[in-house]
């Protein structure tokens, strides 16, 4: 079985084909004109026909050429597709892990509002209630600095007298 180009320039035969072309310029030759000519043919069925199209290529080295249709996104498609075929693109797991990274980004979120409070910083927003409790939060803080300085000071003073020890001996 043969294919023929419409100028008849080269027959690719199926053998071929299944077995890939082994010179690495020809194939990157190769797959660009047939990845530029795919997505021509993209554009032409989403222009002509009102089509929604998102077409993805990843070559063997990794890179991404990717075409969608001006008026949808490749994640609307991907849930249509979802939608209307019953299939399943991603396991469960991967949903909870997309559910499990929007948990961490709003406590991230909310953690960074604590923190210029601490920091002093658009604090004229707080009620009383929330101000005192800032106040305690901060106050804590500090103890904790104390003791841990208080820990560390005795640590040294300790070390040193050691040291001093050994050097009387």
């Amino acid at each position: 079985m043969h294919f023929t180009s419409k100028k008849n320039k080269k027959k690719v035969v199926l053998r071929e084909m299944e077995r890939g072309i082994e010179n690495p310029r020809n194939r990157h030759v190769t797959y660009s004109k047939r990845r530029n000519g795919i997505i021509k043919k993209a554009t032409e069925i989403s222009v002509l026909c009102d089509a929604q199209v998102s077409l993805v290529i990843l070559n063997s080295s990794g890179k991404i050429s990717s075409y969608c249709s001006p008026s949808t996104s490749l994640s609307d498609v991907l849930d249509k597709y979802h939608r209307y075929s019953g299939k399943r693109l991603w396991d469960p797991k991967h949903e909870n892990l997309s559910n499990e990274i929007d948990r961490i980004k709003k406590e991230n979120d909310i953690m960074q509002i604590e923190l210029r409070y601490l920091n002093g910083e658009d604090i004229t927003s707080l009620n009383p209630r929330e101000l005192i409790l800032l106040e305690e939060a901060l106050e804590n803080g500090i103890s904790s600095i104390r003791e841990r300085q208080a820990s560390a000071k005795i640590r040294q003073q300790e070390m040193a007298m050691e040291a001093a020890n050994r050097e009387m001996e």
